[in-house]
């Protein structure tokens, strides 16, 4: 339970980062245009504490939500050379583009070093052309199961099972033993159904080292535990390290092919909604807590895959940022070009009014996501755990 908690905080604290990093782009650039930066805090109100430097107060808040930035004069009506409304249009659409370009440098950062340590992700057992290392690891150990008394552990790499029969009696049992290598979930779901309540030898890999666990599948296991009582992911080498030269060059071209995709699979998503189809299979919903706790998972997988997870979240954070939705950059960039074509901006009132609306009904959102879905995460995320 400790390690799941030690786990679970470290993967909020990766996603609080990237808020973070997203908020920082929008501070530097406005820092550059010589915009006063009222201040720059973590976390959302009330504040914890804070300390002036220059015109800016940095601040740690109470509610460990994300970050955020105040800057003088963003919400208009302020007319001083160090307002956010004084600037010209396109300083403005700079300020607005540099917290949504932050999040695509951080994955290019990030991939860069997935690219330099190289990473093992996860496979389904129809693929089998290409392959390079495919593995099946153990993501989880039902408290009490065989394999929990036997002395699994997550993270282990199932290697071969050992099954064995009675081939005559007497003085000197004779058995006829039989090892098969496991490198699909399916091989070892298969041996330890056809084995059930007969005594298996399971070789694992941990930490460099071979061990065996002998155990006896259930014949008649809990539901959703299996006979063994663990789960499992297949998992395969997709990218491999590289010099630590051309790590850098990877990492970009992977966060425009990440782009690209993500695009492609948004696009695939709202065509199928606007034609009454639902959404696609796999499609989850999930708040900052979901997140957490996909992240978490995660890690389970090793250090590579969780940053590869979180350099592609951060791809679909930035582009989900850009939607013309007011309350997020998209719906800021949106007012700035209505200004661009008027020839003067939305009334301070208006704009104001429509941000709040919409602010609102994210807000909601965030919280029937949270309830719905997000909770029962977290509490088959720490029962797993136990």
């Amino acid at each position: 339970m400790i390690s799941a908690i030690l786990i679970f905080i470290v993967a909020f604290l990766s996603l609080i980062a990237l808020m973070i990093i997203h908020e920082f782009g929008h501070f530097i650039i406005a820092k550059k245009f010589g915009v006063r930066v009222e201040e720059f805090g973590i976390g959302y109100p009330p504040r914890i504490f804070g300390k002036k430097i220059g015109d800016t107060i940095y601040s740690v808040n109470l509610l460990p939500l994300g970050a955020f930035v105040r800057i003088y004069g963003e919400e208009g009506g302020v007319d001083d050379l160090k307002s956010f409304a004084n600037l010209k249009i396109w300083k403005r659409v700079l300020i607005v583009i540099g917290g949504v370009a932050a999040f695509w440098i951080a994955s290019i950062i990030i991939f860069s070093i997935v690219f330099a340590i190289g990473a093992d992700l996860p496979v389904s057992d129809a693929d089998v052309a290409g392959l390079t290392n495919p593995q099946v690891k153990v993501i989880s150990v039902s408290q009490n199961s065989p394999a929990g008394q036997a002395g699994l552990r997550i993270g282990d790499t199932i290697k071969d099972i050992k099954v064995g029969e009675v081939v005559f009696g007497g003085p000197d049992l004779m058995y006829n033993e039989q090892v098969i290598k496991i490198n699909k979930v399916s091989d070892f779901q298969k041996i330890t159904g056809d084995n059930k309540g007969k005594e298996i030898t399971i070789i694992i890999e941990r930490n460099g080292a071979k061990l065996d666990f002998n155990l006896t599948p259930r014949t008649n296991p809990p539901a959703g535990q299996g006979a063994v009582g663990i789960g499992l992911e297949r998992m395969a080498t997709l990218v491999q390290k590289s010099a630590w030269y051309m790590a850098p060059i990877n990492g970009a071209v992977y966060t425009w092919q990440t782009t690209v995709n993500a695009l492609k699979g948004l696009y695939i998503t709202f065509s199928g909604l606007f034609a009454g189809k639902g959404a696609p299979q796999g499609a989850e919903f999930a708040g900052p807590l979901g997140i957490t706790v996909f992240l978490a998972n995660a890690a389970s997988y090793g250090i590579g895959f969780f940053l590869y997870f979180i350099g592609s979240l951060s791809v679909f954070i930035a582009i989900f940022n850009l939607f013309p939705i007011p309350a997020l950059d998209g719906g800021k960039l949106v007012f700035l070009l209505i200004e661009k074509i008027k020839g003067k901006p939305v009334s301070v009132k208006v704009e104001q009014g429509i941000t709040v609306v919409f602010f609102v009904i994210l807000i909601c959102l965030s919280l029937f996501i949270t309830v719905r879905f997000d909770i029962p995460r977290v509490w088959d995320f720490f029962k797993a755990s136990l």
